[in-house]
């Protein structure tokens, strides 16, 4: 009875069209309700103390950093160096798509914000030579959800203190699930655009590519100062994004002077919009996680799924199956916020690595972002690129299926994930 409460009050709420964050206190007064114990005191006390996080604050500072990024220039040469090394192959613009992505996932760590960067520059360019412009969409969505998974991860932030978990070997373990996705678009477009006829930019030469390499310079050292300040304890993640925030300013307004100061109360305010909603979120979640561990939720999941406690597996199947569905309605910050208390103590019983499952619990909270019909990041690339929501929903579903068919290879083979990160450890 206490799940179809909690379920029933979130669902019931966000039907009549309830913020998100107002529908997670609506659940939460719900089980207090259901529980006999309601007290608007405890329910204020748990909202403040949910967002009183020393980790928590590194998620302002990396959606401040995205945000000088975009306005600053690192973007926009990060996407003239992949076009210099890649930009000549056939179908290039697909592979310059995916290898700009990537680097920009290392720089932001926000899905929103890469995809709309890559709709900017690089969706016109494609549909003016020639690529359809719903696979092209498509593949700029796609690609834009990376940056949850490679680091700085704003979702491993999340994800490591509603699960109590490392947030640094969270992010190393992310690097190449990361790389894997981008293999998989890699292939995905190659097969699409094998036999397209379009004539690709002629190849830069090593005079070019070197000029692009050292206008990028100064943005490339930055996912390196993160990395090796993380590897070698000079910083914890939360500091790592004052530092992405203050290099991104300093490489804006002094090396690259396309950040003007005219421009910085823009920029502010739009971070700290961002950030507004997402730590509300965040604070809203926390009444919803303390009931949840009140009602003991957690123990009647597991007993509803104690046939699949002895295989691994099965297990991981069945809750990526949970969130692919969850993740069709819900955004990602608030999948993460609901489901990490209930499904944690299931990860424990199961004997999965907490840091293996926050893995594929980011991609697959990832892979949400662009299924319709509430994908954010489709919504971006629709809005920015000026595309229609269906003909995005098209033009992604390849992409989106290489994807998924990714995840269930590293549930079926773990060592995918934790060998390489035992490497990076």
């Amino acid at each position: 009875m206490t799940i179809l409460v909690f379920v029933g009050s979130l669902l019931a709420a966000m039907a009549l069209g309830i913020p998100i964050s107002f529908a997670l206190l609506v659940c939460g007064a719900a089980l207090m309700l259901h529980l006999g114990m309601f007290d608007a005191q405890i329910l204020a006390q748990n909202v403040i103390n949910g967002a009183d996080s020393y980790p928590l604050l590194a998620v302002p500072f990396f959606l401040l950093a995205g945000e000088i990024m975009n306005v600053g220039g690192l973007s926009r040469r990060i996407v003239d160096l992949a076009l210099a090394l890649v930009g000549h192959i056939k179908g290039g613009l697909g592979y310059v798509t995916i290898l700009a992505a990537c680097l920009l996932a290392a720089l932001s760590g926000s899905a929103v914000a890469d995809a709309a960067a890559l709709s900017t520059l690089l969706l016109p360019m494609m549909v003016a030579a020639g690529h359809d412009k719903a696979r092209s969409a498509g593949l700029i969505a796609s690609a834009g959800i990376i940056a949850p998974v490679i680091p700085p991860s704003i979702g491993f932030v999340i994800f490591g203190v509603a699960a109590n978990v490392s947030i640094s070997k969270l992010f190393f373990a992310g690097i190449f699930p990361g790389l894997m996705l981008a293999a998989s678009l890699w292939f995905t477009w190659w097969w699409l655009a094998r036999r397209e006829t379009i004539a690709s930019p002629s190849r830069k030469s090593v005079h070019e590519v070197l000029t692009a390499l050292r206008k990028a310079g100064w943005a490339l050292v930055l996912p390196l100062i993160i990395i090796v300040g993380l590897k070698f304890g000079v910083f914890t993640p939360t500091e790592a994004g004052v530092v992405a925030a203050v290099y991104a300013l300093f490489v804006s307004t002094v090396v690259y002077r396309e950040l003007k100061l005219t421009q910085l109360y823009g920029v502010f305010v739009a971070a700290s919009r961002t950030s507004a909603v997402v730590m509300f979120l965040v604070a809203a979640a926390a009444v919803s996680a303390w009931l949840i561990t009140v009602a003991n939720i957690p123990a009647q999941v597991v007993g509803l799924l104690q046939p699949l406690l002895g295989s691994p597996t099965l297990l991981m199947i069945a809750i990526m199956v949970l969130v692919m569905i969850v993740g069709t309605a819900l955004d990602m910050t608030p999948t993460i916020l609901i489901l990490t208390p209930v499904l944690m103590p299931l990860v424990v019983a199961g004997g999965i690595d907490p840091v293996y499952f926050g893995v594929l619990f980011m991609i697959n909270n990832a892979i949400g972002l662009i299924t319709p019909p509430v994908g954010v990041v489709l919504n971006t690339v629709a809005g920015v690129g000026g595309v229609s929501m269906d003909a995005v929903t098209k033009g992604v579903i390849p992409f989106m299926i290489a994807q998924f068919v990714i995840m269930f290879a590293m549930v079926l083979f773990p060592q995918l994930v934790m060998i390489p990160a035992h490497w990076f450890y």
